[in-house]
């Protein structure tokens, strides 16, 4: 009866495993050989202590070092440095790029940016503006070049309505006396923490200007009254300071007869 048994599983069983053991070797044999493959048939980099190197700020899209966001570009402190002003988008009105090495303002930096409307480049390295940098803004209202290196100023956009030089290294030479004149809607004017010693001319639209801080020895009845005529009161501008330079405003009482608040500050 045994042996009946074991005939009979020997007679089912045997058949399906040879037929499995046919179908393992068929699909071993149709398997593709697995590539063996070498590292070095790859460019991997070198291994260096420095590493690579890292792209520079303008080899960058401006949208991926700054953030843009409805007309506005924000680059402020990036990493890497930057150096130079990025190429804006079309539609940018409003520019911050403080805290950077930017150290120079080249003509075609701002090149057909009509829709440009406030600036701001506090805190770079600037020492030096092309003279036409700024001349293409028709709509340009504020201006702010505070905490560079400047000693000069290059021609100003007329609509502006503010202007900030403040903490720059600017010379009665390289500003001049005529720079603000033709600012017909100049109000706030900061040019205080510089090296000037005399003050240019003061358009009548100002109602605030700074000069505090700097080598003003002198001014004059004109400076900002009209020493020909006592009937004239200045009546927009209400903020002056002229505190931190060796100036003795004592000696001058004429001087302010026509504003209609004295100069803030300490003086002499």
């Amino acid at each position: 009866m045994m042996q009946l048994r074991t005939l009979i599983f020997t007679s089912v069983m045997l058949p399906w495993i040879l037929s499995s053991a046919a179908k393992d070797e068929y699909m071993e044999a149709r398997r593709p050989e697995r590539a063996i493959t070498d590292v070095s048939d790859y460019d991997l980099p070198e291994t260096s202590d420095t590493g690579p190197a890292s792209p520079k700020a303008e080899e960058l899209p401006t949208c991926l070092l700054c953030v843009c966001l409805s007309g506005s570009v924000y680059c402020e402190e990036v990493n890497p440095d930057m150096t130079v002003v990025p190429a804006l988008p079309k539609e940018t009105a409003y520019l911050y790029a403080r805290f950077n090495k930017i150290a120079k303002i080249r003509n075609r930096d701002f090149a057909d940016m009509a829709t440009l409307r406030r600036i701001d480049l506090s805190g770079n390295l600037i020492s030096e503006i092309e003279d036409g940098a700024f001349s293409k803004l028709p709509n340009l209202e504020e201006l702010t070049l505070a905490e560079n290196r400047l000693t000069k100023l290059p021609t100003l956009p007329t609509k502006l309505v503010l202007f900030n030089a403040n903490f720059n290294n600017l010379k009665t030479q390289g500003v001049k006396a005529t720079a603000f004149k033709k600012l017909t809607r100049l109000a706030y004017l900061y040019l205080g923490n510089n090296e000037l010693t005399a003050v240019p001319h003061l358009p009548e639209s100002l109602h605030v200007v700074h000069l505090h801080n700097n080598k003003i020895s002198a001014i004059t009845d004109e400076t900002f009254c009209k020493g020909n005529t006592s009937y004239y009161i200045r009546h927009n501008l209400y903020q002056v300071r002229l505190d931190g330079n060796p100036v003795k405003l004592s000696q001058f009482p004429y001087s302010f007869v026509c504003l209609e608040t004295l100069p803030v500050g300490w003086y002499n």
